[in-house]
Formats: C-alpha cells, structure tokens, sequence
C-alpha cells in the first residue's frame, strides 16, 4: 500500500481501549479495509449506544456510505442507505426505514470480492445523492463529547 494507514483518532481510541481484543482487530483490518477501498472518504467517530466510526464522502453524517458499529460484544459493517442498495448476494440483514448491516465475526465476513463491490456501489450511492461538493477529504472528525 503506497499511503502509510490512517492513525485512529485519539477519542476513539481510548474508548476502543475498553473493547475485547478480537473486537479491537476486527475492526482495526475492517477500517483499513474500507480505507483502501475508499481512502478518500472522512471518518466521523460518534460514541452513542455503540462505538461508531462512519465513513462518508463529505464531512457530513447524511453523505455517509458505511459504518461500523461497535456494541458490547459485536461489531458490523452498516450500510447507511442499504435498503436503497443493489443486494444481488443478500448480504445485508435488518429491518430499519434505510439502514441494512452485514454480521462480522472474522475478515472472511468482509474481505471478499461481494462485499467490496457493496462497499463500492454504496460510496457511488453516496456520491450521486450528494448535495453539494465536500471541501473535506481524507479527513478524521470526532464527534465524541469529552467528559
């Protein structure tokens, strides 16, 4: 890979210091896999009922493609307007208005040819339904509260 990964952003970091180790690597490979695919997009860090990083192509939550959620003791990638995807494979499950996810318990559940290419279709999604032009790129935004 030519550009060296992107560093987690340190408030995230320290809340991610509190998940389980399997939890930790998943998501650490997941991240850098979605960033190969799409290094351009800005990552917004959010600490709701979940630890979220959300990937989008603007500084934006309403332009994101994907995310991923970590709970407890699980963690998947999301797809923020999945029900408006193209899903030849079912992969994506849920029952929300716009957003579908796919299970990740090992590399295997996303480092392969059908979800890349949803990744791919989503940031296109993304790109088309875009508003207006993003001046960020490439960026890590938290959006975790400090305590």
């Amino acid at each position: 890979m030519a550009n060296k990964p992107r560093a987690i952003h340190p408030d995230f970091k320290s809340l991610l210091h509190f998940k389980d180790q399997k939890i930790v690597d998943l998501f650490t490979d997941l991240r850098e896999y979605i960033l190969e695919i799409y290094p351009d997009s800005n990552e917004l860090v959010y600490h709701t009922h979940a630890l979220t990083a959300v990937f989008s192509i603007s500084e934006k939550l309403g332009d994101a493609f994907c995310m991923i959620p970590i709970y407890n003791n699980h963690m998947n990638l999301g797809f923020n307007k999945g029900t408006l995807l193209s899903d030849p494979h079912k992969l994506l499950t849920g029952t929300g208005n716009l957003i579908r996810h796919i299970d990740v318990d090992a590399p295997k559940d996303y480092r392969n040819k059908k979800v890349k290419d949803l990744i791919k279709a989503a940031v296109d999604f993304a790109i088309k339904d875009m508003d207006k032009p993003t001046k960020t790129v490439g960026e890590t935004i938290s959006k975790i509260k400090k305590k």
